[in-house]
Parts: C-alpha cells; sequence; structure tokens
C-alpha cells in the first residue's frame, strides 16, 4: 500500500475546527478492501476508551461514509483505512488541543450552521441522505432496450434456421448429383458391353464361324475387366486365350459374382477378400432402395411396397400372441444351466430329439428319424455353405436347374469357393417335358456331360422342393429319378424342402425325401429344413440337417461353432415345435387359408391385366411372364423394367437374380397384407399400362423388328405358358436385338455428345487399351 501525509483543510499552522472529522485521504489499491473494517473497529475501540459513545457513534457513521480514492484508472470507490493512518491521528489530536467533546459538540450543531471548514466529506453525506427521484424515462429506455434485445435474438435465431435450410438443400443437391454421376457410369458400361458385343459377333460372322451366336451376357467385356483387374484368374493373358477359357468359368469367376462396377482391388485385402468385397447379388440395389424407404402406412405411405423378399407376413398376430402365451408358461421361462454353456455343437439333444420327432411326424418317414443324425445351425444359408464346404474342394461344382433362388450363389462360394453348374430350364414344352421349366434326367445328364466336357468336377445335386422362385412341388417318381441319377454319377443330393408346410392348396401333395420307402444312396442324400418360411419368423435362425452319414454329420459338426444356435432359442424352439395341437388345429389352418386367399387376389390381378404366370400351390410367390412389355428380349431391357417398378415404389425380383435363362421373367411375393397388395399391384398395373403405350407409340414410328420375336401374345390371358411358344431368342436375330438395344440407348441418352473418345481414352487409359486390341482383332 502506498500512502501520502494526510491533508489539512486551511493552512498547517491553523488548529482544526471543533467540527472537523478525519480530512485524511489514503491512496491504496483494490485488494486492501479488508483494511477498511480494520480501521473502523480500531477507531470505534479509541473513542470508547475515553468513555464518549457519541464520539465514537460519530467516528463510526462517518468512517462509514467516508470516500476515498483509489489508485485504479479513473475509478473512484470506497475503501477501508489503516492502522498506521489511525495512530497518525491520534497523535495529531493530541498535539493540536482539541478534545473529543469539541468534535462531539460540533457534530451535533453541524446540521445548523455550517462552518467555513466544511469538508467535502460532510457535503456528499448530505448529497446522498437526500431522496433520488425516479425518472419515468428510466422505465422506457429499459423497455426499448429490452425490445430491442429480444429482436436481435429473433433475428440471430433465424439466421441460424435459413444457414441449416441451406446446408440441407446442398447436401441434398450433391446427393443427386452423386446419383446422376452413377447412372451415368452405369449407362457407359452398358453401352460399351453392347458395341463389344456387336463387334464379337461380326468377327465370328466374318469368319463363317457356325457355332451358336448366342454368347454369355457381357463375354468380352468381362474378359477385359478380369484382364484389368486379375480377378477372372488369367491376370492380363491373350484375349483370344481368355475367350477360350469355359464357360462355366467365365460365368462364375466374373458375370455371376463380381459387380462389374468395382474395378479396384483394395489393398488391404487378400485376393479372396477383394471378391468378397466386389460380390453383389443382381438385387442388391432393390434392397438397398427399400431399406432406406420403406413403405407404412402412417409414417411413410408413398415408401417401397418389397414383393421380392420371400417372407410371410399374414401370420404375425398369431406367432405374436402364441409367443407370449409360452412365456407365461413354467417351461417357457426355466433357464437352466445347460442353457448358457457351451453346447454339442450339433444342438443340445433335447432339441434334436424334438426336430427328429417332428421330421417324422410331418414328412411321414416310415420309421422314426434318429436324434444322432440331426444338426441345428443358424439358417439354411450356413447349412448350404457349410455343406458346399465339406462335399466339395475349391474349383468343384455343384449341379442346380434354373431358375433357383440366388442366395445359393453367394453361400457355396463365399467360404468354399465352390461354383454352379446349371441345368437350363425354359418356358417351351418340349421332349419329355409335360409342363413349362420342367425338370427332367435329360437336362440334368446333359447339364452334367457339358461340364465335364469342360473339365469341371461336379460333386453335388442340389434340389428345392418346393421349388423356388416356380412353386413347384415335385411327386415321387420324379423324387426317385433324380435321386437314381445321382446314384449313377455317386452325386450327394442336398434337398431343400424349406417350404414343406406352405402348401396351401388341398389338391397338391407334397412329397418329402425322407418319406421315401428306400431312399438309392441314403449316405450321399441330406434333407434341410428350417422355421423361418412355414411359421412366418424368418427373423429367427434356425435351420436343421438330416443325415445319416456320420463323416458328413461331423464335419458339418465341426462348422457349426461359426453357425450355431444359442441355448435358449433352442430352448424355445423345441417347445414350439412340441406343440403338435396348436401347430395342426390353429396355426397350419389359418395360414393355408391366408395363403390361399393371397395367391387368389394376385393372380385374379394378373388375369385381369393379360399376363400369363405359372399357377402353382406352395410357397408365397408367383412366377410372371412380362416378356411382352420388353421392347427387346435381353436381360438389359429386362433390368429396365425392374427399374422402372422401383422407381414406382414397388421392389419385385427380376428373373436374372434367379439365373433364369429367359428374359422377362418376374417373381412376386403375394404373402403380405390385403392393403399392402393392393397398392402394389395399382402401382404394378400404373407401370405396365405406361409401358404398353410406350412400346405401341415406338411401334408405329418404326417398322417391327425382329426383336419382337420371344414375348408372350398380349391377347394371351391364360394361366399357363403355350406350348407353342416361339424362342425367346435366335441366332438370326442376335446382332439385330443388340442393334436395337444400341438405338433405345443412344435415343434415351447424350452420351455421345458428352464424353468423346479423346476423354475416355484420358479417363481410362486401362480399359481403351483393351478395347483398341479388340477392335483391332476384327
Amino acid at each position: 500500500m502506498r500512502w501520502r501525509e494526510p491533508s489539512w483543510r486551511g493552512p498547517r499552522t491553523t488548529l482544526p475546527s471543533p467540527g472537523w472529522r478525519f480530512p485524511l485521504k489514503p491512496v491504496f489499491h483494490l485488494q486492501d478492501l479488508e483494511r477498511r473494517r480494520v480501521w473502523k473497529s480500531l477507531v470505534e475501540t479509541a473513542y470508547m476508551c475515553k468513555g464518549d459513545e457519541n464520539s465514537a457513534l460519530g467516528v463510526q457513521q462517518t468512517v462509514t461514509w467516508l470516500p476515498w480514492k483509489v489508485e485504479s484508472g479513473n475509478h473512484r470507490d470506497f475503501q477501508p483505512a489503516s492502522e498506521r493512518l489511525m495512530e497518525e491521528h491520534s497523535v495529531l489530536g493530541r498535539k493540536r488541543g482539541f478534545s473529543e467533546s469539541n468534535m462531539a459538540s460540533s457534530s451535533r450543531m453541524q446540521n445548523v450552521v455550517p462552518r467555513p471548514g466544511f469538508s467535502a466529506l460532510h457535503r456528499l453525506r448530505k448529497k446522498r441522505k437526500g431522496q433520488r427521484v425516479k425518472d419515468p424515462l428510466d422505465d422506457l429506455l429499459l423497455k426499448t432496450l429490452t425490445s430491442q434485445r429480444a429482436m436481435e435474438e429473433r433475428f440471430l435465431q433465424m439466421e441460424e434456421r435459413r444457414f441449416q435450410r441451406d446446408l440441407d438443400v446442398e447436401e441434398r443437391r450433391m446427393q443427386l448429383e452423386q446419383r446422376r454421376f452413377e447412372l451415368e457410369r452405369e449407362h457407359e458400361f452398358r453401352m460399351f458391353n453392347v458395341f463389344a458385343q456387336m463387334l464379337s459377333i461380326l468377327k465370328q460372322s466374318h469368319s463363317g464361324s457356325s457355332s451358336s451366336i448366342a454368347m454369355p451376357r457381357g463375354l468380352d467385356f468381362s474378359q477385359a475387366l478380369s484382364e484389368i483387374t486379375g480377378l477372372g484368374g488369367g491376370g492380363g493373358g491373350d484375349l483370344q486365350e481368355l475367350r477360350a477359357r469355359p464357360l462355366a468359368e467365365r460365368r462364375v469367376d466374373i458375370h455371376g459374382f463380381c459387380h462389374q462396377g468395382d474395378f479396384q482391388r483394395s489393398p488391404y485385402l487378400s485376393a479372396r477378400g477383394n471378391i468378397a468385397n466386389i460380390f453383389r447379388g443382381s438385387t442388391e440395389e432393390g434392397y438397398k432402395a427399400y431399406h432406406a424407404d420403406k413403405y407404412d402406412e402412417d409414417k411413410n405411405p408413398n415408401g417401397i411396397i418389397n414383393f421380392g423378399t420371400s417372407e410371410n407376413k399374414l401370420c404375425f398376430d398369431l406367432m405374436s400372441k402364441r409367443l407370449k402365451e409360452q412365456l407365461t408358461q413354467t417351461d417357457m421361462n426355466l433357464m437352466e444351466p445347460p442353457l448358457l454353456q457351451y453346447p454339442d455343437w450339433k444342438g443340445h439333444m433335447f432339441l434334436r430329439e424334438e426336430v427328429a420327432r417332428f421330421l417324422t411326424y410331418y414328412c411321414k418317414a416310415p420309421a422314426p428319424l434318429k436324434a444322432e443324425n440331426v444338426i441345428v445351425l443358424n439358417g439354411c444359408g450356413s447349412l448350404f455353405s457349410a455343406l458346399a464346404t465339406v462335399l466339395c474342394d475349391p474349383g468343384e461344382a455343384v449341379l442346380i436347374a434354373t431358375p433357383f433362388y440366388g442366395g445359393i450363389t453367394q453361400s457355396v462360394f463365399l467360404y468354399g469357393n465352390v461354383k454352379l453348374v446349371y441345368a437350363y430350364l425354359d418356358s417351351k414344352i418340349t421332349g419329355t417335358s409335360t409342363r413349362p421349366f420342367q425338370l427332367t434326367v435329360e437336362k440334368l445328364e446333359k447339364a452334367l456331360q457339358d461340364a465335364r466336357a469342360e473339365g469341371i468336377t461336379v460333386r453335388a445335386l442340389i434340389l428345392l422342393n418346393p421349388q423356388n422362385p416356380l412353386g413347384d412341388i415335385y411327386s415321387l417318381s420324379e423324387l426317385r429319378d433324380y435321386l437314381e441319377f445321382a446314384k449313377r454319377h455317386e452325386l450327394h443330393v442336398i434337398v431343400d424342402e424349406i417350404y414343406m408346410l406352405s402348401v396351401f392348396d388341398e389338391s397338391a401333395t407334397f412329397h418329402s425325401v425322407l418319406g421315401m420307402d428306400r431312399l438309392p444312396d441314403p449316405q450321399r442324400t441330406h434333407v434341410m429344413w428350417g422355421i423361418s418360411k412355414d411359421f412366418a419368423v424368418s427373423g429367427i435362425r434356425f435351420g436343421t440337417l438330416y443325415t445319416e452319414n456320420q463323416d458328413v454329420a461331423n464335419a458339418v459338426a465341426s462348422l457349426c461353432y461359426f453357425h450355431g444356435v444359442c441355448g435358449p432359442v433352442q430352448h424355445k424352439v423345441a417347445q414350439l415345435l412340441r406343440d403338435r395341437d396348436w401347430i395342426n388345429q390353429v396355426y397350419l389352418r389359418a395360414n393355408h387359408a391366408r395363403l390361399k386367399a393371397a395367391h387368389t387376389y394376385v393372380t385374379d390381378e394378373l388375369k385381369t391385366l393379360g399376363v400369363p404366370f405359372l399357377n402353382r400351390n406352395a410357397g408365397f410367390f408367383v412366377w410372371i411372364d412380362f416378356r411382352k412389355y420388353l421392347r427387346t428380349g435381353t436381360f438389359e431391357e429386362e433390368m429396365l423394367l425392374w427399374r422402372r417398378f422401383l422407381d414406382n415404389k414397388v421392389l419385385l425380383s427380376c428373373g436374372k437374380a434367379f439365373e433364369c435363362s429367359e428374359p422377362g421373367w418376374f417373381r412376386i411375393i403375394f404373402a403380405d397384407k390385403t392393403h399392402r397388395l393392393q397398392l402394389g399391384m395399382q402401382r404394378i398395373r400404373k407401370v405396365l399400362e405406361e409401358r404398353e403405350q410406350e412400346i405401341l407409340a415406338e411401334e408405329k414410328e418404326q417398322p417391327c423388328q425382329s426383336d419382337q420375336d420371344g414375348k408372350a401374345d398380349s391377347t394371351d390371358e391364360v394361366i399357363f405358358v403355350s406350348r407353342h411358344q416361339e424362342p425367346t431368342c435366335s441366332g438370326s436375330s442376335n446382332l439385330g436385338d443388340l442393334i436395337g438395344l444400341l438405338q433405345q440407348q443412344m435415343r434415351s441418352s447424350d452420351w455421345l455428345q458428352k464424353n468423346t473418345a479423346e476423354q475416355f481414352a484420358q479417363e481410362k487409359p486401362e480399359i481403351y487399351d483393351v478395347f483398341s486390341k479388340l477392335v483391332g482383332k476384327q
């Protein structure tokens, strides 16, 4: 603290007047505020010791309102005194010769007669005692400032909202721009594919080759991609050498598995990991769009209706009610220690015993099935993967008839690197066939011999009964013929009977392989079943395998370590399968009635539209013929129609997803609620009517071409495909189909104006070099 000597009002030689009170003005800093209290206490104590209470009270009042100067800028405030200042004042008072009584008396007379030595302290105290008048303008000013502040805050909020809205609009614009860019890239790829096919056909025509002109989809361009990426197994060999590779190998490595728009290999993955990374199904685009924009009657009425995923959505009320009833039972809530421990990898014995009894009853087995032959996994997809891994070596193949459920391709390939050899079925009734898409032993023999001629080892045959997507139910004689064929060639037979309880018409009878009196080769016969379809609980992953081959069972059980079912789920599934009365009297009756009603509604709508279809009585699906709505008989045109449905908020499954040999076939799922079926069929009708008008307008503008061959008659309203129907594609019309497709692509886009040869050579030099080589060899 810094002090200065006390100053007196008047000359130093003049004694202070009796009314004078401490005209001391110490200067100190703000951190000494506590000293005011100390000085006040000391002054009061000093006067009390003299016995003069009035003087002490006056000193206290004076010290309370005493203003002091503070050295802190231009600031003025009240500050306390110090002990040393009090001592100096007491000594000066005694030397000057005045008494405390004089001070007290002068204090009493001060309000009456102000004296010449009237201090600034007293004037300030008098001024503070005066009553301050409240100015009404202060209230008005306060209200004005408050209103101004509220308006400014509101303005800032509006600016923040506007800024956020601009950000959302910009983000949406970027998304649309990205989508447009992706569509342009896809369009470029399709046109480039068409060019490659045309050049290849021209080369074949020039060389006078008499071989079939109907090449696999994207043959040459797929091989060019395999040369660039190294995923086709060639890694940059001569184009003629790549073209000479076996047909089945080309389809499996490139066309059947990998998305052709993904060219870059990841440096973080192995070769197998890169293949799994770019593995794409034909319908993945639709499923992504559906999950991003699901239909909801209340929340999203304009969303996508899913007629593509094979799920039973008709019996949720029955299953939920049953599960609630079971949860109230003591045995359902019983949680024994073994359920929380590692089980036998094949499954808990109580569940395997219940599954054996269940299959014995519903498959009408001639003898009780054995629990030790039962294996439990988390779904039939895992069963396909495990069986392919233990039955085949990498690079070997499994024989299957097309069209078939496309998920099998992924199941057998990603883990076991097992290929599929196709026995193609078509809508024409020829030879020993009695119905469209009929599987015969002759077709199996031809596919097997073709594969062996190309050096492919086939280890097994897959049968789907009831068949997905056709809905066919194999008779006992057909099953026996297929099993005898497999025995002659020492093939394992994998029979998928996951829809065995979803035969909804009394006129149709399901025959299980397990119900046969004698199996031709029981050690190579393996039967699969699950609860996801028949019990409408696709979210509960449970599948079971029955095989009498203990070597196969033990090998699959080792893989169950990765695909096991948790103990509590096994316990509840066993309780569900045990309740035969509820299954027979309540669930199956209601389920079959609802499936039949939904099937009738959809097929009646198709008859009204004049669309041919296969009329079957099993499963959740109808196989529909939309070939007359294709401009050309190509799979590219089929995909355009599929995207047209998706743009109109209805998801279907196209024939390409099932490896159908004829473009234009679609699968529709009817196991859904009535209001969704009605709205979905309205959207389908709208697309078909618009498509028909577009085709009629184009036919009026140009003469009819050969690409109309293979379309169903638009006036044909029968429910089966005619046996006199023309072939879908012929060798003489292939070039015409490609030219028509190219013309349609050029009319629908300004790709040629935006993309020149020079720009293409700069953006993708590798592909340009391959294409240049291809052109140079023509």
